[in-house]
C-alpha cells in the first residue's frame, strides 16, 4: 500500500511562487508507477495538473495547458519524493493539491491523475491578487 504525504502549500501573491513536495512510502520503486499531482478548488470537480512516468522503458510528463509552462514536476528517488515546482502563479491556480500514483500498466496523462488509486490528503495553495 503506497502512502503519500504533501507539503509545501501556503499563501502567495500572483506572480510568486511555490514548489509542494510529496514524500511516498510502501512502495518498491517510483519506476513502477505513474505519478502525478490533480487539484481541487472549491465548488469544482478535481483537475489533472501533470502526470509523469519514468522508468527503462519511456519517459513521458503530461501537463495540463493551464500550467504548462508554469509548473514543473519531478521525483528524487533517494528521497523517495515528487515535487511540482509551481512558478508565475494566478489566483486560478488556489485549490487544494493531492499526488497520486498508480501501477503500472498505466497513463501519466494529466486527465487520468484524478482517477489514480493512491493519492494523499493534500495542501491549500492559496494565490491572491
Amino acid at each position: 500500500q503506497v502512502q503519500m504525504v504533501e507539503s509545501g502549500g501556503g499563501s502567495v501573491q500572483a506572480g510568486g511562487s511555490l514548489r509542494l513536495s510529496c514524500v511516498a512510502s510502501g512502495y518498491t520503486s517510483f519506476s513502477k508507477y505513474c505519478m502525478g499531482w490533480f487539484r481541487q478548488a472549491p465548488g469544482k470537480e478535481r483537475e489533472g495538473v501533470v502526470g509523469i512516468v519514468n522508468n527503462a522503458w519511456t519517459r513521458w510528463t503530461s501537463y495540463a495547458d493551464s500550467v504548462k509552462g508554469r509548473f514543473t514536476i519531478s521525483q528524487d528517488n533517494a528521497n523517495s519524493t515528487l515535487y511540482l515546482q509551481m512558478n508565475s502563479l494566478k489566483p486560478e491556480d488556489t485549490a487544494m493539491y493531492y499526488c497520486a500514483a498508480t501501477g503500472l500498466p498505466c497513463s501519466p496523462d494529466y486527465s487520468r491523475i484524478s482517477s489514480y488509486n493512491f493519492r494523499g490528503q493534500g495542501t491549500q495553495v492559496t494565490v491572491t491578487s
